[in-house]
Parts: C-alpha cells; sequence; structure tokens
C-alpha cells in the first residue's frame, strides 16, 4: 500500500465469509471503500485465510501465533464494572452472567497462558460472549503494539473494550462506529450489562460515527452522549443485477425481510397484512426471516384467518431472498427501532416501492419511499393498496426511490469518514 496514505487499525467482530448478520457484511463494503484512501488493516476474531479482501489487510485472531506477540498478556484489569439486569429479551446474555455483577475479577481468573485454541470463537454469539469480548481485547491490543496507526476505529459494542485499551496503551484517537444499540434491540428501558458497556465505551471515544441522525438521537437521548462528538454515516449499499421473475400465482405480493423480534415489528407487518386484506384479499403477506417470534407469528396468522394470504419462508439466502425480490410488488419495513435498515435499499434496486418505517435511518437517505410511524399500521395498509391499486403513483414512487440509489454509496460513506477524521485533525 502507499506510503503516505493514513494508516487505519479497523476492529470488527465478524467479516465474510465467516458472517452472523449485516455488521460482517458492512464491515467488509465500507473498509473496502475505504483502501481507497486509506491503508486499512481490519483485526477480527475469526477470518478465513483464503478469502481475498483487496487493499484490506485483515487479521485474524484464529490465525495469530498469541505466543510471539510482544505484549500479549491476559491480566489487564478491566478499566470498569458492568452490572446486568436479567432481561429476557436481550439476546447477549448468559447463565453465567444475567443477575450479577460483572467485575474487574471476574475476567481475571484462569487467563494466565491462554492459548489460540482456548480462545472458543466458533460461535461469536453464542456461549459466554461478554468473555470472548474480552479476551479479543487482549489479543487485540497485543497485536496493535506491533503495528503503527494514525487512528482506532472500532464497530459496535463488541470490540469497544479493545478499542478502549488500545487507545490506553498508544495515545491515539479512538472513533467508534455505531451500527446498532442495545435500546434498539431490547428497547429504551434496557439498562443490562451492554448498555452499560456501550455507554462507557461511547463517553471513551473521541468520536462516534453512527449510521443515521435516527441512531444520533438515541445515543443522545438514552446514553447522555452530546451530538457534538458525532458524525453520521449514513450506511451505503453494493449494487446487485436486479431482475424480474415469474410468478406462479396472480395475487400482489407484499415482503418483510428480516429478524423476528421486537426490534423489526414483525406483529406489526401481520397487523398491516390483515388491514390490508379486509379491503383486498387478493394479496399474499411474505415474511422472510427467523427469530424468538417465528411460531408466535405463525400461530396468530392463523388464528386471524389471514394463513392462506400469509406465507413464512423462514431463513433464505442470498440467491434465495433474490429471486423473492424478483417478485415482490411492494416492500414493507415495519421496524420499531432500526438504526439503518439496508433491506429497504435492496428492494429500491429491484424497482419494488418502499413503505418504511419512519423510526429507521434508511428513511433519512431514501427519501422515495412512503414512510409511516411504525404504530400507525392503518396508514401503512394505506400506503400498499395505494401501490398496488394505482399504476402511476407506483411507477412515480419506484423512480422516486431509484434516483436516490445514486447517493446510498460506500465510496460516499468512506469519503464523509475521511473528511470526518480531517476535521478532528486525526489525520493530516
Amino acid at each position: 500500500m502507499e506510503e503516505n496514505l493514513p494508516k487505519v487499525l479497523m476492529l470488527g467482530w465478524e467479516f465474510p465469509p465467516i458472517i452472523n448478520g449485516g455488521l460482517g457484511v458492512a464491515c467488509h463494503d465500507l473498509s473496502s471503500a475505504m483502501s481507497k484512501f486509506a491503508d486499512i488493516t481490519m483485526v477480527v476474531p475469526k477470518s478465513s485465510l483464503d478469502f481475498k479482501t483487496g487493499k484490506v489487510k485483515l487479521v485474524g485472531a484464529n490465525n495469530m501465533d498469541l505466543g510471539a506477540l510482544p505484549n500479549y498478556s491476559l491480566t489487564t484489569k478491566m478499566p470498569f464494572n458492568l452490572h446486568s439486569i436479567p432481561v429476557d429479551l436481550d439476546p447477549y446474555y448468559t447463565s453465567s452472567s444475567t443477575g450479577e455483577n460483572v467485575s474487574a475479577d471476574f475476567f481475571n481468573g484462569n487467563k494466565n497462558g491462554l492459548k489460540a485454541g482456548q480462545f472458543d470463537i466458533e460461535n461469536l454469539y453464542g456461549g459466554d460472549v461478554i468473555k470472548k469480548v474480552v479476551q479479543f481485547s487482549d489479543i487485540a491490543a497485543a497485536y496493535a503494539s506491533t503495528v503503527d496507526f494514525d487512528v482506532i476505529h472500532a464497530h459496535d459494542w463488541m470490540t469497544m473494550i479493545a478499542g478502549m485499551k488500545i487507545k490506553e496503551q498508544t495515545g491515539k484517537p479512538l472513533v467508534m462506529h455505531i451500527h446498532s444499540l442495545e435500546v434498539d434491540r431490547s428497547g429504551p428501558q434496557s439498562k443490562g450489562w451492554v448498555y452499560d458497556l456501550e455507554k462507557k465505551g461511547m463517553e471513551s471515544a473521541d468520536m462516534l460515527m453512527p449510521v443515521s441522525n435516527f441512531t444520533a438521537e438515541n445515543i443522545h437521548q438514552y446514553y447522555g452522549i452530546s451530538k457534538n462528538k458525532m458524525s453520521v454515516i449514513h450506511n451505503g449499499s453494493v449494487t446487485v443485477p436486479s431482475y424480474k421473475g415469474k410468478k406462479t400465482f396472480k395475487e400482489k405480493t407484499v415482503l418483510f425481510v428480516g429478524r423476528l423480534t421486537r426490534q423489526k415489528g414483525p406483529e406489526r407487518f401481520l397487523d398491516i397484512a390483515a388491514r390490508v386484506l379486509e379491503k383486498d384479499p387478493n394479496v399474499r403477506f411474505v415474511m422472510a426471516g427467523t427469530g424468538d417470534y417465528f411460531k408466535s407469528m405463525l400461530e396468530q396468522s392463523s388464528y386471524r384467518h389471514i394463513g392462506n394470504r400469509f406465507h413464512m419462508t423462514g431463513f433464505l439466502n442470498s440467491e434465495k431472498l433474490r429471486q423473492l425480490f424478483s417478485i415482490t410488488d411492494v416492500y414493507c419495513m415495519p421496524s420499531v427501532s432500526e438504526p439503518f435498515g439496508l433491506s429497504a435499499v435492496e428492494a429500491a434496486q429491484f424497482g419494488i416501492p418502499c413503505v418504511i418505517s419512519k423510526q429507521s435511518g434508511v428513511s433519512e437517505v431514501l427519501k422515495g419511499a412512503l414512510t409511516f410511524d411504525h404504530w400507525d399500521v392503518n396508514k401503512a395498509a394505506d400506503h400498499i393498496l395505494s401501490l398496488i391499486n394505482d399504476s402511476v403513483f407506483r411507477e412515480k414512487i419506484v423512480a422516486d426511490a431509484y434516483q436516490n440509489l445514486d447517493n446510498i454509496t460506500w465510496d460516499i460513506s468512506a469519503q464523509k469518514i475521511m473528511r470526518s477524521y480531517s476535521s478532528y485533525n486525526f489525520i493530516q
């Protein structure tokens, strides 16, 4: 890489092809775009040596010789205590941490001499997640002592402890990219250890990069952090080849894509479907995804006698998802709290008009979409009925959103990040 480019040490939790969700894809696409303007090293718990990353230097803890790291130690005390409150909705709680004070001592037992094989990274989000997060922070900090960089750029709460440790040992500026918050996932009342970690991490950062103004407002409102140290960086998107598939049925199709959790509003989608079907029974609703609400949605659709028009696919890979996009007439995203919402951008690329919650980041950039407050299911239903019954109106909405796509690119996001680095004097 060019010697005169700024050097950025990125900290991620997942990266293709080893991904669990959208965070890994976003980290890949963003770092790839930034590599045109900076020398990027991405450190993650687990990487594949066979995966080609272009100019990005990808470093996985699973591929490191930990014994060869000069400053590797697992005796660093936690800089603060974390207090957890049992919340059933929280996907990150484990039996060992729920309802306990998670103190510095919790992390200091039996840590000397940890070998790479003992760093349990087979399932990044399973088991004792917080222990993995702390172990990764020690490994990342040791690795950071062997390389030169100008900026630390961490992604979400899983890498915050690593970012804080590296900042403490190097004095380099710490940027935290906020893709998702605990208050999005579990609701504003959530005050468990993930929330505590997010709050401490964001307070420690020199700059925050929330993925939307909606997320920036949540950080300010629920974490008490000034917007003066935030630089909003909307997500970009990668253009996918779109096409029109052939339907095997005559009805119009309305699609929901996402995890079936509180945050994504699957219950709202069911309510919207029921209202639309009251006025127009010739519509099919498809819910693509899996999660805690799957069984409940299946039961409710049957109980409300719309099961013959409400289809649940379970998990779909990208190829099958694109086939579904190709036969969809309207895309609906009723999220209760959505930091961004990249699936709506993918739908727009397929020429699908979008009806999306105002409580989403994507509504700030996909201005051609029709919006509604997530609780206003009647308005969402009216939008859908207008789109499936008025072809002229539908074409206008599709054209407006399609124009927005020119401004939703990772190159634009990368350039904004570099300008933000400069404005804070992190780079020359």
